[in-house]
């Protein structure tokens, strides 16, 4: 498991502020083959909140070769039927990535 960044603990701290972590994993791996990983996962629900960090700062997500593997991962995630939400920093500083989450979940 990979040492979690201060923003995917702040969306933890969101989620469990709205009680929406029962049945909730983190660094869920959800392929048996690769060894993706999503940052929030409620496997039952086949519901993963992914946190885009270093957005702004030339980060991995940004540069084309972490782009398209983004969407590799992301595309196989949808063939086995999983719904992501990719979150970043402002989202989860402003709420809304609570807040999807919860529409997600049915829980709002």
């Amino acid at each position: 498991m990979s040492k979690a960044s201060a923003l995917e603990d702040a969306m933890h701290l969101h989620l469990r502020a709205y009680s929406l972590t029962a049945g909730m994993e983190r660094e869920h791996r959800f392929d048996p083959t690769r060894r993706w990983r999503f940052d929030f996962a409620w496997p039952e629900k086949r519901v993963a909140i992914e946190v885009e960090g270093g957005i702004w700062t030339s980060g991995r997500h940004t540069s084309a070769v972490g782009w398209i593997g983004d969407a590799e991962k992301y595309n196989r995630a949808t063939i086995l039927g999983w719904r992501i939400l990719r979150v970043a920093t402002n989202h989860i500083k402003s709420g809304e990535a609570v807040q999807w989450a919860r529409e997600l979940l049915g829980a709002a």
